[in-house]
């Protein structure tokens, strides 16, 4: 996800916790943000999950 992005998530998050109601078109730009950022972060968890190997160095005899 772009900085951008996520500079305009934080943006709108400090607007609320000063007290300062949203637009309902802020509203509807939050939750199509947070959506956005929520899938970056699954992607790139799934990715890391992806590309992890296990090894198992136990000797059987």
């Amino acid at each position: 996800m772009e900085q951008k992005k996520i500079d305009r998530i934080n943006e709108l998050a400090r607007k609320v916790k000063a007290g300062i109601a949203l637009t309902e078109e802020e509203i509807k730009e939050r939750t199509v943000l947070r959506q956005e950022y929520l899938d970056a972060v699954r992607r790139n968890f799934k990715s890391q999950l992806d590309n992890i190997e296990i090894v198992d160095n136990r000797r059987t005899h």
